[in-house]
């Protein structure tokens, strides 16, 4: 019986452990054909020297499914650019993107270094967008030599990218600029064939269970019954996303949890007063405290 994804190509970041493999492996039981990328990096973005996209591959394999595995920095220019070119030497084409890939390094704002920001930011938005890049290269050469495209961007966002989330400032704002990136490459996009969408998944993996305290217990397995915060919770609406079904859906962010699906609904224009002219400044605060009455009251960050 076919999947619904049956025959399509298909590229996971970060698809060695958690989430990422979750993705690998459901969409390769749909019938797509997937390209594993992972560095094997620890849960901060040091090198293990483990090779876990391998044994993802060899799975999808043993299963009866078609995968190479891809080794590149999502975060590279060259790297990224050899990522999606992999999938098209191997399998002629490429139809579906899925960014997953990404590490932590928390700490306090006050405390924060240079380095742990530019790193987390680094693989998180910078990876997103680079592998993001290529593949709409792609679809635009595609597109304008006419060949047909109904291409998917899935990328990952995240609660702190939506809300907020003490001790993470770094990841907060990368995930936050992946949310905004996700609304503006599908507005840029639709024209050639390309649908662009956004998860914020909260499931157990090695950065959570990693967080430790209240976090860590909330993740933990239950002792039966329905496992809510199991990574393959997640993948599903990742591969519908990825299937010629979602066509009409683009620039949406949607939070999952379990069996939770949650359309996130981000910016928009609340309420307002207009005088016409130029405020003066002594007239700001009554203004500011009437329209605050008005708004809704923002979602608290997480940890706060």
């Amino acid at each position: 019986m076919s999947g619904v994804v049956d025959g399509r190509v298909v590229i996971v970041t970060g698809a060695g452990r958690g989430i990422g493999r979750a993705h690998a492996l459901a969409f390769a039981a749909e019938g797509a054909k997937v390209v594993v990328n992972d560095i094997g990096a620890g849960i901060d973005g040091s090198a293990t020297g483990e090779s876990p996209a391998e044994q993802v591959v060899a799975e999808i394999v043993a299963a009866g499914g078609e995968a190479v595995v891809n080794g590149d920095d999502v975060a590279d220019w060259a790297g990224a650019e050899n990522l999606i070119n992999t999938a098209i030497d191997t399998f002629g084409r490429l139809d579906v993107l899925v960014n997953n890939a990404g590490f932590l390094r928390d700490r306090m704002l006050v405390g924060m270094s240079e380095q742990e920001w530019d790193a987390v930011v680094r693989v998180h938005l910078k990876g997103h967008f680079a592998t993001l890049r290529h593949a709409a290269a792609y679809w635009r050469t595609e597109a304008k030599a006419g060949n047909p495209v109904d291409a998917r961007i899935v990328n990952t966002s995240s609660g702190a990218g939506l809300q907020g989330s003490i001790g993470q400032g770094n990841y907060a704002a990368a995930k936050a600029g992946i949310a905004e990136m996700t609304i503006q490459a599908a507005a840029e996009l639709k024209n050639y064939g390309v649908t662009v969408n956004a998860i914020a998944p909260a499931a157990r993996t090695r950065m959570t269970v990693g967080a430790g305290g209240a976090m860590a217990e909330a993740m933990a397995a239950p002792e039966e019954g329905f496992d809510a915060m199991a990574p393959e919770n997640i993948s599903p609406l990742v591969v519908w996303l990825g299937s010629t079904e979602s066509k009409d859906v683009t620039g949406r962010v949607f939070e999952v949890e379990g069996g939770k699906i949650t359309v996130a609904e981000g910016w928009r224009h609340g309420p307002t007063q207009d005088k016409g002219a130029r405020w003066e400044p002594k007239e700001i605060g009554p203004v500011v405290a009437d329209l605050l009455a008005k708004a809704e009251t923002p979602v608290p960050v997480y940890g706060a």
